[in-house]
């Protein structure tokens, strides 16, 4: 995209951000609805939807929260605590730890998931209307 830009592609990037930000403030909202913190509702997403039958490990979670490492240690051990994840031993490597859902996270997950896309699904032309002003 080589052009001077006009203000039509301010007010799109505007209405981008701020649906962003929408959307992240709703998502809060909506943990926090199910007794969890937003941070909590990042872990669960991630253990569950890391690609891997035998779960992901803590620094497989940093990566996917852009967290430091010590920083998912601390998070994972009060979800732990309010039995939403456990810690198991790699079958094939003893000293690796990975992480899994307790059936309580499990169905608060899904419970959040399902909102979660609805919401996306309702907001999906919105997106495609600020997408198709960015085409030369």
């Amino acid at each position: 995209m080589n052009r001077d830009l006009e203000d039509a592609d301010y007010r799109r990037l505007l209405q981008f951000r701020t649906g962003l930000r929408r959307f992240l403030h709703w998502s809060e909202e909506q943990a926090e609805k199910e007794g969890l913190t937003p941070a909590q509702h990042q872990l669960m997403l991630a253990v569950r939807g890391h690609d891997g039958h035998q779960g992901p490990t803590i620094g497989d979670v940093a990566g996917y929260l852009l967290l430091k490492h010590h920083s998912v240690v601390g998070l994972v051990d009060r979800a732990v605590k309010a039995g939403l994840v456990e810690r198991h031993e790699d079958p094939e490597d003893r000293r690796v730890v990975r992480l899994r859902l307790t059936e309580h996270g499990a169905q608060t997950l899904q419970r959040l998931a399902t909102a979660h896309l609805e919401e996306i699904k309702r907001l999906a032309p919105r997106i495609h209307d600020i997408e198709q002003g960015l085409e030369p």
